[in-house]
């Protein structure tokens, strides 16, 4: 999997983040598992 520019991952086990400021090859790796991608929050509607 690689990093991408700008995204934001997250450890499935601790919670910690970690914000990709140079992309490439590879894994971004905590707890000895990969991170997973962050998803983005719902904005709120505006009614």
């Amino acid at each position: 999997m690689s990093n991408t520019l700008g995204k934001r991952y997250v450890c499935g086990t601790c919670g910690a983040e970690a914000l990709c400021n140079k992309p490439g090859e590879g894994a971004i790796t905590c707890c000895g598992n990969e991170m997973g991608l962050k998803e983005a929050k719902p904005l709120p509607s505006s009614d």
